[in-house]
This record gives structure tokens, C-alpha cells and sequence, in this order.
């Protein structure tokens, strides 16, 4: 791989609950990345994915990475560089790069993060260990990413089990126009996706982009948590993925109640309990497997 740190300069901003960094990847494109937790001691690192039209600064994210970060691990939120969020960090208006955005970009890009962290881009900061979780599409990507990063433990939150995920008939009109159309239904907005986001998945599918492999590959502490009434990432995935994995290795947790992002919007109000039952769930896990006392 490339060696990331002779790339670029990274911008740091301080507010003093986290710290924002800009990193530019090998490809040249643009990461902003939000750091929680101390920079100033060896201490475990997670690294947050977020899923499809999401972003690093949406709902939970960072209610999340500060409380998880709060029980002495640093986290690294981050946008991927072709989720669609330009300069404005809570609305989507970099439509080009949202459509040419692929899954095997997102697994190159936190493997990319994974690196730049090891070796010492935020301020110098070593993790002792480094664990990933991942939010729906997200989830599946850091599972991906897993063999690479080399993880100590994951968690997946309403994480997918499959990238195919489209009719026969749109695949086909997919291919007529160049592109198809979907809709954020939070904002309204209308985004495309390129015919290349089509081609990822059928290219890659045997072996990058194979979910199952990756996860009957995972020989580390795996915790899946999925909510009871997520309607777009139905329970029976979370169900394949745990009878994909090691049993002895894994832990599947449904939380009654709750929908694909555990009940809470964008912008975040207020806590619920199926969102503090996710942090009850996360934050011990993490500890033990990192060996946080």
C-alpha cells in the first residue's frame, strides 16, 4: 500500500471536547475525521463507520464517540470521501462524488484510516489495539475491512449482510440510463449513483466485497446488535451474519423496540432507551476486549 503519512498535511481544529482533522487520501480526495478521547496516552482507539446517507456528525455519531470515548478509548468518526457531505458538515451537497461512490472505496478508505492511526497521524497517537464498529452499511464494510485492519474485537449495529440489494429491473434500467435515482427520505433530496456502483458489486462480489467469507474469517470477539423493528435492514440479516460466524467468538443482541437507528433523528434531541441500551451494550464489550480497566 501507499504509505499514507508522506501524502499530506493534516488541518486540526480543537473544541475542546474532540479534535477535527482533514486528511486527503491516496487517491487524493478529501476525509474529515473527528477525534474523541485522549491524544496524550497509549490507550485503545475504535473506529466509527457510519452507513448509507449517513455521515460522521449525524444523530447518535457523536453522542456515541464521546460517551464511548468517556470510558477511556479514543474514536475516530469520519466521513467517507464520496458520502455526499462537502464543506458544510450536516447537509449533503457534493451530489458528483456521492455518485461515484463504491463499497470497495469505503473498505479501501478505513483500512486507509487504519494505517494513517498506527502510524501516528493524530498528534503522534499510537493506539495499544484498535476495534471497529459499524453502522448498517458501515457494518458491512468494517467486516470487510477486518482482515486488513486487523482489529482486536468488532460490533456491528444494524449492520447488512448483502450488497445485493436491487431488482433485476432496476439493475436493468441501472444500466440503460448510466445511473439510478434514490431518495434521502429525511432531507428529500433526490441523489444519483453511477453505473460504477453497480459494476463494484458484481465484479468484487467472489472475493473483496464477499460478506460471508469475511465474517467466517473473523476469529476475533464479534458482537452483532440489531434493532427488533428496523424495517430497512430486516432482523434476519443480523440473523446471517451470526450464523456466518464463530459462535464461540460472537454474540447477537436484538433490542426490542427499536428501528434502524435505535430510535433516535437527525438532529439529535434526546436519548431514548433503545439508544442508551446500545451503549450498554457497546461500551462494556469494548472495554473487555481492549483491556480497558
Amino acid at each position: 500500500m501507499t504509505n499514507f503519512l508522506t501524502l499530506v498535511p493534516c488541518l486540526t481544529i480543537f473544541d475542546g471536547m474532540s479534535k477535527d482533522f482533514s486528511y486527503y487520501t491516496s487517491d487524493k480526495h478529501k476525509i474529515k475525521i473527528t477525534v474523541y478521547g485522549d491524544l496524550t496516552r497509549t490507550q485503545p482507539a475504535v473506529i466509527l463507520a457510519h452507513g448509507f446517507k449517513g455521515f460522521k456528525d449525524w444523530g447518535f455519531f457523536p453522542v456515541a464517540a464521546r460517551k464511548i470515548s468517556e470510558s477511556g478509548l479514543t474514536v475516530i468518526t469520519f466521513n467517507f470521501s464520496h458520502n455526499g457531505i462537502g464543506e458544510n458538515t450536516n447537509e449533503f451537497t457534493d451530489f458528483a462524488k456521492f455518485a461515484a461512490n463504491t463499497y470497495s472505496r469505503e473498505v479501501d478508505e478505513i483500512i486507509e484510516i487504519s494505517e494513517i492511526l498506527k502510524n501516528g497521524f493524530f498528534e503522534g497517537f499510537i493506539p495499544s489495539g484498535i476495534a471497529l464498529i459499524g453502522h448498517s452499511r458501515g457494518g458491512a464494510v468494517s467486516l470487510l475491512a477486518s482482515a486488513v485492519v486487523k482489529p482486536l474485537c468488532i460490533i456491528t449495529w444494524a449492520a447488512i449482510s448483502n450488497f445485493h440489494r436491487y431488482s433485476e429491473r432496476q439493475k436493468e434500467e441501472w444500466r440503460t440510463n448510466g445511473f439510478i435515482k434514490t431518495t434521502n427520505l429525511r432531507t428529500g433530496q433526490d441523489f444519483e449513483m453511477n453505473l460504477s456502483f453497480l459494476e463494484d458489486i458484481e465484479k468484487n462480489s467472489a472475493v473483496k466485497l464477499n460478506i460471508k467469507k469475511a465474517v467466517q474469517n473473523i476469529n476475533i470477539p464479534y458482537l452483532i446488535i440489531h434493532g427488533e423493528e428496523d424495517i430497512p435492514v430486516k432482523i434476519a440479516e443480523a440473523e446471517k451474519l451470526y450464523n456466518w460466524a464463530d459462535k464461540n467468538l460472537t454474540k447477537l443482541e436484538i433490542i426490542e423496540k427499536a428501528g434502524h437507528t435505535f430510535n433516535i433523528n437527525h438532529p439529535f434531541e434526546k436519548s431514548n432507551p433503545a439508544f442508551e441500551k446500545l451503549l450498554e451494550l457497546t461500551i462494556p464489550f469494548l472495554k473487555t476486549h481492549l483491556k480497558v480497566r
